[in-house]
């Protein structure tokens, strides 16, 4: 009979402020970003095979083997997430482990950074390490941002670990999350009058971040990106007023904003899109991510749902039904 240990990490939307928490902008001026996880995940499973041999699985980027007892794993682009946990841990004990997400890669959804917090998750439930949200969450940034070089924030990392609604603070001086307790009425009628929906387009973040970056060196953004920061406490004030159509108003401004970091924000297809959702009845919406594509999230009239969605199909847009997840990561253990 074999163990399996397994890890799910709850994939996010990002309501207002996502570009904040990205340096040099969150040490020099403080981020804030408000965001929510959702009912999609990205999963992590890991069988210890009694030998010295790491063997990956991946339905997104495919398979790796090598083994354990050579040192430090070379990172080449291939499965380098979890390479990068392994060496951190100087794993030399041989294990497989399977990954898969519920949404593709690119999609702005916190796709990678849920994919190592996913990872985590499962090597510190085998190797039996206890670690808190803060740690884990500072440990998943650290592999993927430093360690690996990958650009982007940190908000993904941190709404992966804890879950549910949050308003997170960055600074110099680390990362304060504050849970955001909603109403349950308040999170049935944003549930019935929320939209989310795929564009079919993906896209690489770390060019738009290295965009927005350089334009923030220049003093170009700076103005949008603390308008960004303000409103994300004005879409946790919304919510916490019970005021759902102000929440989609604040969604509106809060993409006008984001279309300010850099012109690869959007393009003709997204603003046609986003065109086409408003013109149906949706109060307001905003792309999740960096930007250029991925999944967009709209905030409807509570009667008029139906028809956006039906215009946002004739734009090519699929539609994913999903609720509002409160808990963060996740581990178990199976016998087989």
């Amino acid at each position: 009979m074999k163990e399996l240990i397994r890890a799910r990490a709850p994939l996010r939307i990002g309501v207002a402020g996502g570009g904040t928490d990205v340096e040099p902008y969150a040490s020099e001026r403080g981020g804030r970003v408000f965001n929510t996880t959702i009912d999609k995940y990205a999963y992590c499973t890991i069988v210890p095979n009694g030998g010295d041999r790491l063997s990956i699985r991946s339905l997104d980027y495919g398979t790796f083997e090598a083994p354990l007892d050579g040192g430090p794993l070379r990172y080449d682009g291939n499965m380098d997430l979890i390479k990068a946990v392994s060496n951190h841990f100087n794993i030399t004990a041989g294990y497989d482990v399977f990954i898969h997400s519920d949404a593709p890669p690119g999609s702005g959804l916190g796709g990678s950074s849920t994919v190592v917090v996913s990872i985590l998750g499962a090597v510190t439930e085998w190797l039996g390490m206890g670690m808190n949200n803060y740690e884990l969450a500072e440990l998943a940034f650290k592999l993927e941002r430093e360690e690996l070089g990958l650009r982007g924030g940190k908000q993904d990392q941190y709404a992966a670990v804890f879950g549910g609604f949050n308003l997170m603070e960055f600074g110099k001086d680390g990362v304060r999350v504050k849970n955001v307790r909603l109403k349950d009425d308040t999170i049935n009628e944003l549930q019935y009058c929320s939209l989310l929906c795929y564009t079919g387009r993906s896209r690489e973040s770390a060019n738009i971040i290295d965009s927005q970056m350089t334009r923030y060196a220049e003093g170009v953004n700076i103005d949008a990106l603390d308008a960004a920061k303000r409103l994300a406490v004005e879409g946790r004030n919304a919510l916490m007023r019970d005021n759902v159509k102000e929440f989609g108003e604040i969604l509106n401004q809060a993409w006008e904003q984001k279309k300010r970091f850099t012109p690869d924000v959007t393009n003709s297809s997204l603003d046609k899109c986003y065109e086409a959702a408003i013109g149906a009845g949706a109060v307001g919406g905003k792309i999740s991510g960096a930007g250029g594509g991925g999944f967009m999230y709209f905030i409807c009239e509570y009667d008029k749902k139906h028809i956006v969605a039906k215009s946002l199909k004739k734009m090519g847009a699929t539609m994913t039904d999903f609720t509002f997840e409160k808990d963060g990561v996740q581990t178990w253990r199976h016998k087989e």
